[in-house]
């Protein structure tokens, strides 16, 4: 979710911008790529203690990794070399049963750190609603807010609600609409209004100006999965090594042995729980430093930056080249 398609480095963006107004409305619309529609009952992973994923594309490092098991905590850091940019944040759930649906709360920060502007951007994220009447489906709803003490500015965006109707017709409009202000003031520089998982718009309050600030098609088109550069440098821990008998058998629509798989990888995991409570070893991440705070939890990155990584996303262009 971190590095974007197509040839399009909406990370970088960020930071290329000369504007701080500029800078907040790619920022803006980084956040909004990062949202994905929810497949509904589709749940044949469930990330295992330890487990990491490390890919690289273009400039962009990423670096992930399960840092609880229950209840289940990812953190995540990612850096761009060319921009000098450093994206943190540390995800967890609360889920509130509530008869016919369950509303989790998805906490955490995210925080992107211009460095080459001095800038930090703080994020917080929306909840996501699970339905089971009158139709089943998960949607993305609430506010997202993001803010920059350095610049006073700040956005306000909510994703907004279907409506009972369109929901029993088991249709998601997906549409967010929001706002762009000035933190000291109050003042609404613009309005923003779409939909996330199709065209984004920006409307400049003094001008009337209307400018599409996020276009999803043009971001996820070419959206691809990683290929391994060097297999001697992938992690044990790595996804990609964990999963790879389920993943296996899902493509071949095997359900049967990719239950079976499902299954070793969390023996090994309750096997290993077993060993190191019997001999009262504590658990440890390997790449975050990690601090519980009663249901609140910090993750920090233990290196400064993310090295490059032995997974690879290639655009069009170099693999023509390669």
């Amino acid at each position: 979710m971190i590095y974007s398609f197509c040839g399009q480095d909406l990370l970088g963006e960020c930071s290329r911008r000369d504007l701080p107004i500029e800078r907040l409305k790619s920022v803006v619309a980084w956040n909004i790529s990062t949202l994905r529609p929810i497949v509904f009952g589709m749940s044949p992973y469930n990330p295992v203690l330890g487990e990491t994923h490390h890919v690289s594309h273009g400039h962009i490092n990423v670096l992930t990794e399960q840092v609880s098991h229950h209840p289940p905590v990812s953190a995540l850091h990612a850096t761009h070399e060319n921009e000098n940019i450093d994206v943190t944040w540390c995800q967890y759930f609360t889920p509130k049963f509530r008869g016919a649906y369950v509303d989790v709360e998805v906490k955490g920060k995210r925080i992107m750190k211009l460095l080459n502007r001095k800038e930090t951007y703080e994020m917080d994220q929306p909840r996501l609603v699970v339905r089971f009447l009158p139709a089943p489906g998960a949607h993305w709803t609430g506010k997202i807010k993001i803010k920059c003490t350095e610049t006073d500015l700040e956005a306000e965006l909510h994703l907004i609600s279907d409506s009972f109707i369109e929901r029993f017709k088991g249709s998601n409009n997906r549409s967010i609409k929001g706002k762009i202000s000035q933190t000291s003031s109050g003042d609404k520089l613009y309005d923003i209004f779409g939909h996330w998982d199709r065209t984004v718009m920006a409307k400049n309050l003094k001008t009337g100006d209307l400018e599409v600030i996020y276009n999803a098609k043009e971001s996820m088109s070419g959206l691809k999965p990683p290929t391994v550069k060097n297999l001697k440098e992938v992690m044990e821990s790595e996804s990609v090594m964990v999963w790879s008998e389920v993943s296996e058998k899902i493509l071949k629509k095997d359900w049967e042995r990719a239950r079976e798989a499902k299954k070793v990888v969390e023996d090994k995991q309750r096997e290993s729980l077993k060993q190191r409570e019997a001999s009262g070893e504590s658990w440890v991440p390997k790449h975050f430093s990690v601090v519980r705070n009663g249901k609140d939890w910090d993750c920090s990155p233990l290196q400064p930056t993310v090295p490059r990584a032995p997974l690879v996303i290639t655009e069009p262009q170099e693999e023509i080249m390669n």
